[in-house]
This record gives structure tokens, sequence and C-alpha cells, in this order.
């Protein structure tokens, strides 16, 4: 039951910084592309590939740890949900190439940010 409560408790924070971080970014760049989805998935990927890595190979976090951090925080962070209805509002729109472009970002530069997480946990565990 504790184990519960950390994940749902990780899960608002990782809603909150969700929050923060594209309401920032729609500050910064405009509303002409979901930026702040992108930006979020893009780090939620980052840190979810080094998460994995430091607590699956590494065995660098305990596993409630782990859970807390994958499954609460970056589960309340990431937005694929919100990916899912832009992109959808995109094509609706008639914004194809827009919409097509967001699927291909967000699918690839989330792959390859996740690597580069993994990598990067790697490198650190390493030493």
């Amino acid at each position: 039951m504790a184990r519960l409560l950390w994940i749902c408790l990780g899960s608002a924070v990782g809603g909150g910084a969700r929050y923060l971080l594209s309401g920032w970014m729609l500050k910064l760049l405009g509303p002409a592309f979901p930026y702040g989805t992108l930006t979020v998935n893009l780090l939620g990927s980052f840190l979810m590939g080094g998460l994995m890595y430091a607590g699956m190979e590494a065995a660098a976090l305990s596993t409630t740890l782990r859970l807390v951090l994958t499954t609460g925080v970056m589960g309340g962070f990431t937005t694929y949900s919100a990916f899912s209805y832009e992109t959808l509002r995109l094509f609706l729109d008639g914004r194809w190439g827009v919409a097509v472009g967001n699927v291909l970002v967000h699918i690839f530069g989330c792959l390859l940010v996740c690597l580069l997480g993994w990598l990067g946990a790697k490198a650190l565990c390493s030493v």
C-alpha cells in the first residue's frame, strides 16, 4: 500500500511539472505547433531511458524508487494522450503537413532521446 501512495504522489509531481513546462513552452514559442507536448515527450523519453537503465540494468535504484519515478513521475509527466488529441486536431483542421511532422518528430525524437538517456545512464552507472 505504501508503494501505491508513493507512486500516486510521484504522478502528482509529474503532472505538475508537465503543466509548468508546457505552459512555459507555449509562452516561449507560441501556439503554432504543440511544442509543449513535444518538449514533455522528448524529455520524458530521455528520462525514462535513463531511469530504466539505472533501475533495471545497473540496479542503482530500488524497485520502489524505480516504480515511483517511472510509473509515478514519468506517468504523470509524459503526455501521449495530449499528443494524440493535438495531432487529431491538426488533421481535422486540415493541417496535414504539421500533423504528420508532429507524429514523425515525436516518434523518432522520443526513440532517439530514450536511447540517449539509456546510454547516458549506462555511462554514469559504469563509473
